[in-house]
């Protein structure tokens, strides 16, 4: 078997794989791209374990750690995105910003929202819960 055919697959793999992770949007995409990426990888290990013909089949044994570790990242992975969705009705990952950090000093995503700074100072339009304790 030629080491050829197996490279150079993986490299498309792994190209297509890195341009969804860098042009995409969509947090799912993203995560398909990494498992993409992944895969092209485990090629790679399986491909060189044959060609060395390795007695102690280490490529196989770092490919089958490799599938664990892609299998619990999608497992995390999802269960974040699906928990951005509901809060979100949105899983686009430029939206995302309560996650970055921040320097010391600026002000956190409640400062974001429209009328949170009316809220805090008494002026504008209270919600009704607000009014109600203004008065009180």
């Amino acid at each position: 078997m030629h080491l050829v055919y197996p490279a150079v697959l993986a490299a498309l793999l792994f190209s297509i794989g890195l341009y969804g992770v860098l042009a995409r949007r969509n947090a799912v995409l993203v995560l398909i791209s990494v498992e993409l990426m992944l895969n092209a990888v485990n090629l790679n290990l399986v491909a060189f374990d044959v060609w060395l013909r390795d007695t102690l089949r280490a490529g196989q044994s770092l490919t089958l750690f490799t599938i664990a570790v892609a299998a619990a990242e999608i497992g995390i992975g999802l269960a974040i995105v699906l928990l951005v969705y509901r809060n979100r009705a949105g899983s686009h990952i430029d939206a995302l910003r309560d996650l970055a950090e921040r320097p010391a000093g600026a002000p956190g995503p409640a400062a974001d929202q429209p009328g949170a700074d009316a809220a805090a100072s008494g002026t504008g339009a209270a919600r009704p819960g607000q009014q109600a304790e203004a008065t009180a």
